[in-house]
C-alpha cells in the first residue's frame, strides 16, 4: 500500500507552512487547507517524538474540532504537539510495540486491519456476456456449448489470477516490535508499528517519518510510525472507487485470432460456393428425392417443398462455415495457461501477467544477476587484510587499538541493518546478507558493541548505498571529544580510489604510494579470483564546516582501514541448470555489480564461462567498456559477451535493448529498484520473491519465488511446454476441420448433399474442442522440448512438421470417407442410412486415434509417457463412451442407425490405421524453411 510519509520537517513546520500558503491563496484553496489538516489529524497521524506519554484529553479534541477553521501558526504548531505527545498509540520510536497477541488484536480492533475491500467477484454471467464478444461466437451463435466452455476457462484463469494476487501481496516488512526488527507479513502491520523501510521497499501503509537519511523516491533509508492501515489509508480510499479488470490477450492469442479469421475466410467463400452450386443445382432439376424424381419442377413444386428446400440448402453451407472454423483454439490457449500457471506455482514460478507464459518459451537469451540467482546469498566473512597483511589464521586482538576503534564505528554507524541481543537466542542480526555477514564478523570476532558505539556517536548525515555508487558513506560526531569523522563503506577499488593513506598493522599512518596502491590492487584481484566479493573500509578525520555545502560528505584523502573478502557459495545444482539453457539453445549472460575478478571466476564456477575461456575473446567486459561503445560496436559484439561485471542498472538496460534489436527474445532477472527499467524492456522480466524489492516485482512478468536459477530454466520448460501443448492442438483441430470441410464440400458439389449433418458435426466440435483441448492442454513439459533451439521472434506458429502430419492424416481421412459416402453401400452391403452413420463413426474414431498421434509432434512413439497422463486417458474413455451413446441410443437426435459389432469393428479398424500412417509419415523430411514463406499470402505467413 501507499502512504504518506512526511520527510524531515516536524509536523509543526509542516502546519506553519500549510498555513502561511493558505493565507496567499484564495477561498478555493481555503477550502484545500481545511480538508489538508482534517486528513492529518483523522489519519491518526500521532507519533511519539518526545519522552512524555499521556492520554489526550477531550478539550484537546473539542479544540481541535471547533477551531480549526480558525488556526494561526501559533496555535496550530500547540495543538499538533499536544496531540503528538498524548495520544495513546502506546508505542516507542526505538522499540516500537510491545507485538503480543493481545497488543495486536486491540491495534486491530479499534483501528482495522491494513487489508482493503475487494471488488465484487464477476458473475459467471459476465463471462459469458465477455465470451459473447468474441467474433467466432458470431459464427456459432446457435451452439451455447461452446459459449459456456470458453466462459468457464475464462472464469478459471480469473480465479487463478485471485489467488496468485493473494500470493503476490503477502509482502514481507521489518517491523520494530518490543525493540526486536523482526519479518512479518504485509497484512499484520498494525497502527502504532515502526517499520524500517530501505531501497525498493513497498511502504505498507499511511505513517510518519521518525528518522532516516536520503529517503527520496526509490533511495535511502528510514524508520516511520503507522498511523493508518486498510481502508483508512489513502490507497484504501483509492482501492474503494477503482475496479479491477485482468483481461489480457497474450501475442499468441493475437496469432491465433489471427489464424482463425484466415481460416474462416476460407471457410466462408467455400460456404458460399457450396450454396450457389446447391441452389444452381436445385433450381435446373439436377437433384432428386427418394423416389429419384426431380425436387424442382417448376411452378408445379409446393412453395413449402421450395422453402423446405432452400432451408435445407442454406443449412448444409452453415455447417461448413461451423466445421471450418476452429473455434476450440481459444478455449485450448485458456486450458493451457491456466493449467500451466497453476503448476508453475508449485515449480516457484509465480505468474503476474499471462503473456509471459508462453513468450518464455520462445526466449532465446537470459540475462541474469549473480548474487542470490546463481549464488545462495548467504555471505560469511572468509578474508580480512588489515594493511597489506593477511589476519587469515591470526588473533584479531593483534589489530591496533586505534584501528579497531575505527572499524567499529565504520561497521557499527554505516549500516542498514542491525543487532538483536536476547537471553533466549543469544546475538540476532538483521539486514541485507552482505550487511548481515560484516555485522556477524564485528561483533563475534572484534567484539563490537554496536548499542555502545550508537550511544558515543551521532550521526550527522549518510549517504546510502546503490548499485551506481557501489558505497555508503556517513558523517558522524564523536559525543566525547565533539570531532567530526567520515566513514565510507564499499566495492574495493572504489574505495581504494578514494584513498592517499592507509594503516598498518600498528595503527600508524602511511602515504599510499603507487607501489602501495598496486599491492592492494593485487590484494582485491587475489580475492576476487578465489570467487570472493571485496569490500573496504575507509575513514578521514574532517572539520566541522566541510561537509556542509550541496549535503555531500567528504570522499577524496581518505584513509584505508581494511578489506574484508565475502564468500557466497553458488546454489546447488545451478551448474546442471545453466547447461540444460544452453542445450537448449538459450544464451546465459551474467550481470553483475562485481569486479571483472570475482565475476568471471563466479561465471567459471556456474559454466557460463569455460575454464580455459580467454578474457579478451570479447566474452567478459565492464560495464563502463560496454557503455562507452559505439552502438555499432555493441549490436558487433553484444552475442560474444557472456559476462558484464561492475555493471550498472542502465548498463543492463542498454544490453537488453541491443539484444533485442537483432531479434532475440530476452528474458531478465533482477532484484533491485534499479533493475526495474531492463525488467519492463525485457520481453519476460523475472523478480526475486525474496530478495527483490517490491519495485523489482511490480515491474516483472514472473516472480521467481525461491531466488534460484534453476527455477529460471523450469519457467524456461514449461514456457516450451504451454507453445507445445498449443502447437498440438492446433494440429490436431485443424485435421479435424480441414477433414470434414473438404469431405462436406466434395459431397454437396456432386451429390447435392452433406454426409455429415449439422448435429453431427456440431457433436464432433464439443468433444473435439472442449475435450480435446483439456487433454492436450494438460501435457506435463518433457525433456525432449529442451532439446529444440528457440522459437524466437519470427518461428511460424503452424510448423513445417505440423503441416506434414495435419496433411497426412486429413488426406488419409478425406479419401476413407470419400469412398464410404460414394461406393459404401455397395462395399458393405448396407443402406443408405447405416452407411451415413458408418461415415460418421469412422470419423469421429479417426479423431479419437488421431488424439494420440497429436501427443508427438516429432517423435514416432507417440505412447511415451502416456501412463502419466490419467487425465488424458479418462478422456479418452469418455469420448468413446459418448459416441456409443449417441450412435446406439439419440437416433432421433443424431440421425443415426444401430451398427453391429462387425460394423464398429471395421469403423475402428479404418480409424486404428492412423497410427501406422502418423508413424511412417514422421520418417518424411520436412525444410526448414516455412511452409507459408512460399506462398504470397500475407494473412498466411505468419502462421
Amino acid at each position: 500500500m501507499s502512504a504518506i510519509v512526511l520527510g524531515n520537517l516536524s509536523c509543526m513546520e509542516l502546519l506553519s507552512d500549510l498555513h502561511d500558503s493558505m493565507i496567499k491563496v484564495s477561498v478555493q484553496n481555503k477550502k484545500r487547507w481545511q480538508l489538508a489538516f482534517a486528513t492529518i489529524y483523522c489519519s491518526r497521524a500521532f507519533l511519539s517524538l518526545f519522552k512524555s506519554s499521556s492520554r489526550l484529553t477531550a478539550s484537546s479534541l473539542d479544540q481541535i474540532s471547533g477551531n480549526r477553521r480558525k488556526i494561526s501558526p501559533d496555535t496550530s504548531s500547540r495543538i499538533v504537539i499536544d496531540v503528538v505527545q498524548e495520544h495513546p498509540l502506546f508505542s516507542d520510536q526505538q522499540c516500537g510495540i510491545k507485538g503480543d497477541p493481545e497488543d495486536i488484536g486491540s491495534r486491530q480492533e479499534a483501528f482495522g486491519r491494513n487489508t482493503y475491500r475487494k471488488p465484487p467477484t464477476k458473475s459467471f454471467f459476465h463471462f459469458v456476456w465477455e465470451a459473447f464478444k468474441d467474433q467466432q461466437c458470431w459464427f456459432v451463435l446457435h451452439f451455447p456449448l461452446d459459449l459456456a466452455s470458453r466462459s468457464m476457462g475464462r472464469k478459471k484463469v480469473n480465479r487463478q489470477f485471485d489467488k496468485l494476487s493473494k500470493v503476490s501481496n503477502n509482502i514481507p516488512v521489518e517491523a520494530v516490535r518490543n525493540g526486536r526488527r523482526q519479518q512479518i507479513s504485509i497484512f499484520e502491520i498494525v497502527v502504532g508499528d515502526v517499520v524500517c523501510l530501505k531501497i525498493g521497499d513497498q511502504v505498507p501503509a499511511d505513517g510518519l517519518f521518525i528518522d532516516g537519511h536520503s529517503l527520496q523516491v526509490a533511495d535511502g533509508y528510514a524508520k516511520m510510525l503507522v498511523t493508518s492501515v486498510g481502508m483508512s489509508t489513502t490507497w484504501g480510499e483509492m482501492m474503494s472507487t477503482i475496479s479491477r479488470d485482468s483481461d489480457e490477450q497474450t501475442p499468441l492469442q493475437e496469432r491465433l485470432n489471427k489464424l482463425t479469421s484466415s481460416i474462416g475466410k476460407v471457410g466462408l467463400a467455400v460456404a458460399f460456393l457450396v450454396l450457389v452450386v446447391l441452389l444452381v443445382r436445385y433450381f435446373t432439376g439436377n437433384t432428386k428425392d427418394e423416389n429419384g424424381n426431380n425436387e424442382f419442377n417448376g411452378s408445379k413444386t409446393k412453395v413449402d417443398d421450395v422453402i423446405n428446400a432452400v432451408v435445407g440448402i442454406i443449412a448444409a453451407a452453415v455447417t461448413i462455415v461451423v466445421v471450418a472454423i476452429p473455434e476450440g483454439l481459444p478455449l485450448a490457449v485458456t486450458l493451457t495457461l491456466a493449467y500451466s500457471m497453476k503448476r508453475m506455482m508449485a515449480d516457484q514460478a509465480m505468474v503476474r501477467k499471462l503473456s509471459a507464459c508462453e513468450t518464455m518459451g520462445s526466449a532465446t537469451t537470459i540475462c541474469t544477476d549473480k548474487t542470490g540467482t546463481l549464488t545462495l546469498n548467504q555471505m560469511k566473512v572468509t578474508k580480512f587484510w588489515q594493511g597489506k597483511e593477511s589476519m587469515e589464521g591470526r588473533n584479531h586482538s593483534v589489530i591496533a587499538s586505534n584501528v579497531l576503534e575505527l572499524l567499529h564505528q565504520g561497521v557499527g554507524l554505516n549500516t542498514t541493518g542491525s543487532v538483536y541481543k536476547s537471553g533466549v537466542s543469544g546475538v540476532e542480526f538483521s539486514g541485507s546478507p552482505t550487511e548481515k555477514a560484516i555485522l556477524s564478523w564485528a561483533v563475534l570476532e572484534l567484539n563490537m558493541d554496536m548499542e555502545a558505539v550508537k550511544r558515543d556517536c551521532e550521526i550527522l548525515h549518510v549517504e546510502a548505498f546503490n548499485s551506481e555508487k557501489k558505497r555508503s558513506g556517513v558523517l558522524m560526531k564523536k559525543v566525547e571529544d565533539g570531532t567530526f569523522h567520515v566513514h565510507w563503506k564499499g566495492a574495493a577499488e572504489m574505495i581504494l580510489a578514494m584513498c592517499s593513506h592507509y594503516y598498518d598493522m600498528e595503527g600508524n599512518m602511511k602515504a599510499l604510494s603507487d607501489c602501495e596502491r598496486t599491492k592492494f590492487d593485487q590484494i582485491i584481484q587475489g580475492m576476487a579470483a578465489s570467487s570472493l566479493r571485496c569490500i573496504a573500509f575507509a575513514h578521514k578525520q574532517v572539520s566541522e564546516g566541510e561537509n556542509d555545502e550541496h549535503k555531500r560528505i567528504q570522499e577524496k584523502g581518505s584513509t584505508l582501514l581494511g578489506l574484508v573478502g565475502l564468500k557466497d557459495p553458488c546454489r546447488p545444482g545451478v551448474k546442471q541448470a545453466v547447461q540444460d539453457c544452453q542445450y537448449a539453445g538459450v544464451n546465459i549472460k551474467m550481470i553483475t555489480g562485481d569486479n571483472v575478478f570475482t565475476a568471471k571466476a563466479i561465471a567459471t564456477e556456474c559454466g557460463i564461462l569455460h575454464p580455459n575461456q580467454e578474457a579478451n575473446d570479447g566474452s567478459v567486459v565492464e560495464g563502463v567498456e560496454f557503455r562507452n561503445y559505439t552502438e555499432k560496436e555493441r549490436m558487433e559484439k553484444v552475442d560474444k559477451i557472456r559476462v558484464m561485471a561492475r555493471s550498472s542498472p542502465f548498463d543492463k538496460l542498454l544490453m537488453v535493448q541491443c539484444l533485442k534489436k537483432k531479434g532475440h527474445v530476452v528474458a531478465v532477472t533482477g532484484d533491485g529498484t534499479n533493475d526495474a527499467p531492463a525488467l519492463k524492456e525485457a520481453d519476460i522480466g523475472l523478480s526475486m520473491g525474496i530478495q527483490g524489492t517490491e519495485v523489482a516485482k511490480e515491474s516483472s512478468d514472473i516472480v521467481i519465488l525461491d531466488d534460484n536459477f534453476a527455477s529460471v530454466a523450469t519457467v524456461l520448460r514449461w514456457g516450451r511446454c504451454v507453445y507445445n501443448n498449443i502447437q498440438k492442438f492446433i494440429q490436431f483441430q485443424l485435421t479435424v476441420n480441414v477433414a470434414a470441410l473438404v469431405i462436406n464440400f466434395v459431397a454437396a458439389v456432386s451429390a447435392g448433399e452433406v454426409p455429415l449433418t449439422a448435429v453431427q458435426l456440431l457433436w464432433v466440435n464439443l468433444i473435439m474442442d472442449t475435450l480435446g483441448a483439456l487433454a492436450l492442454a494438460t501435457e506435463k513439459p518433457t525433456k525432449e522440448l529442451m532439446e529444440k533451439r528457440p522459437v524466437g521472434r519470427t518461428e511460424p506458429l503452424i510448423s513445417n512438421v505440423m503441416w506434414r502430419n495435419l496433411l497426412a492424416q486429413a488426406l488419409y481421412q478425406i479419401a476413407v470417407l470419400l469412398i464410404l459416402q460414394f461406393k459404401g453401400e455397395s462395399i458393405l452391403g448396407v443402406s443408405k442410412t447405416v452407411n451415413d452413420t458408418l461415415i460418421f463413426n469412422t470419423f469421429v474414431l479417426c479423431q479419437v486415434f488421431n488424439e494420440f498421434n497429436a501427443r508427438k509432434l516429432e517423435k514416432k512413439n507417440v505412447f511415451e509417457g502416456i501412463h502419466r497422463n490419467k487425465l488424458f486417458l479418462g478422456i479418452i474413455v469418455v469420448t468413446v463412451v459418448l459416441q456409443l451413446v449417441m450412435v446406439e441410443f439419440l437416433k432421433k437426435f443424431a440421425d443415426t442407425e444401430r451398427l453391429t459389432w462387425s460394423q464398429w469393428g471395421v469403423c475402428i479398424g479404418i480409424a486404428a490405421a492412423s497410427w501406422p500412417i502418423g508413424w511412417v509419415v514422421k520418417f518424411i523430411p520436412v525444410p526448414e524453411r516455412p511452409f507459408t514463406s512460399y506462398l504470397r499470402l500475407k494473412n498466411l505467413r505468419g502462421l
